[in-house]
């Protein structure tokens, strides 16, 4: 297992995880109502990854070597989605960042199965800035890329 901590801007309520080269999804049209309410946004390549704040969030992603199962008491909030990761490399950024000096981690190349658990949804301060948010990437390698 590895794990990774990061402090994203969530500007435009929202961060990335995405294969480095081949992010070929465009966004944009799949931020649709019900994406924004579930907070989950999916296309070839890249998962935006909806947050309470568009302000530094704090953000966890672990490469598992099993799937496991997210306890909802855990969480406010738990989705599942897939992302295919040809390049073995991930990119991890907010939305408006930089992209070839936003982070990266290094993986096995292939298809993965990504839990996302929500935590503190509603511990937000009244002006939006503060709060106890925090958002948990769980990825495991469900299909390795074939050569």
């Amino acid at each position: 297992m590895q794990k990774f901590e990061f402090e994203l801007f969530a500007d435009y309520f929202q961060f990335y995880i995405q294969d480095d080269n081949e992010a070929l999804g465009d966004l944009s049209d799949s931020w649709s109502k019900e994406a924004t309410q579930n907070l989950i946004a999916v296309s070839d390549g890249v998962i935006g990854i909806g947050t309470a704040r568009n302000m530094d969030v704090p953000v966890t992603i672990e490469i598992l070597c099993k799937t496991i199962s997210l306890l909802e008491s855990d969480y406010d909030k738990i989705n599942v989605a897939t992302i295919q990761c040809n390049s073995g490399k991930l990119v991890v950024a907010g939305c408006t960042d930089y992209f070839p000096e936003a982070a990266r981690i290094t993986l096995v190349p292939g298809k993965y199965e990504a839990k996302i658990g929500y935590k503190c949804l509603n511990d937000i301060s009244d002006d939006g800035l503060d709060g106890n948010d925090s958002y948990h990437v769980f990825l495991t390698l469900v299909e390795p890329k074939r050569t």
